[in-house]
């Protein structure tokens, strides 16, 4: 496809707005996973964890069809999903923390926010890969444009979630959500029971979002009564 054409340009516009609508939440995880950094950190660990992410769904997409035929991935990644929801409930009350730890902390933020991104982009690629009609070069163009998009996206949900810590709550639900709808969308349980209701599904999704939050909740509780006593 040449550069100068307008095909090209089609597809390229196909690919940044694909990604824009289907990384609404991976935009959820990064703010989660920075929001307990100090404030140079966050813009830190947003910027290279969104640009790591988006070359990870670079490669991701190139095989994506085939791991999605893969029996047993859907259910490991909706367990991930299910940890990482609870984990990012539970805030890092340590401010003593020492510069060592701080650099630490870092790289845990960046490594969840890779960890979430290659889970939940399973399906999501799907879609790219369609919009970039095998074009590689293409496709990397296109998701290396939508970086900024996610970073001012991630940063300004950030900014929210100070604000209004309830919203770190439904990210952490929206993970839940998310984790139960690919367990019950994985191949190997497909090919016994069947492919399930679209309610059935959402009812499944539901049901994570619930167990992420009651669990995070409850692990919440159980950390405070420890500093109590």
């Amino acid at each position: 496809m040449e550069f100068t054409s307008a095909a090209f340009w089609a597809a390229l516009g196909s690919i940044i707005w694909v990604n824009i609508i289907l990384s609404g939440d991976n935009a959820v995880v990064i703010a989660l996973a920075a929001r307990s950094l100090p404030q140079r950190q966050q813009k830190q660990a947003i910027f290279w964890g969104s640009a790591a992410a988006i070359v990870m769904r670079v490669v991701l997409t190139i095989i994506a069809v085939e791991m999605l035929k893969w029996p047993w991935l859907k259910i490991v990644g909706a367990l991930l999903l299910l940890y990482i929801g609870v984990s990012l409930m539970l805030e890092d009350d340590d401010e003593e923390a020492d510069a060592g730890s701080q650099g630490g902390g870092l790289l845990i933020a960046i490594r969840t926010i890779l960890i979430a991104d290659l889970v939940m982009s399973l399906d999501n690629v799907l879609a790219v890969a369609a919009a970039a009609k095998g074009d590689v070069p293409l496709l990397v163009i296109g998701l290396a444009l939508s970086i900024p998009l996610i970073i001012f996206g991630s940063t300004l949900l950030l900014k929210v979630m100070e604000r209004f810590p309830i919203i770190i709550v439904a990210g952490a639900g929206l993970l839940g959500f998310l984790a139960g709808e690919m367990f019950l969308t994985d191949p190997a349980l497909v090919a016994r029971i069947g492919e399930l209701p679209h309610w059935q599904v959402n009812l499944g999704g539901a049901i994570g979002a619930l167990l992420v939050v009651a669990l995070g909740w409850l692990l919440q509780r159980r950390r405070e009564r420890r500093k109590l006593t």
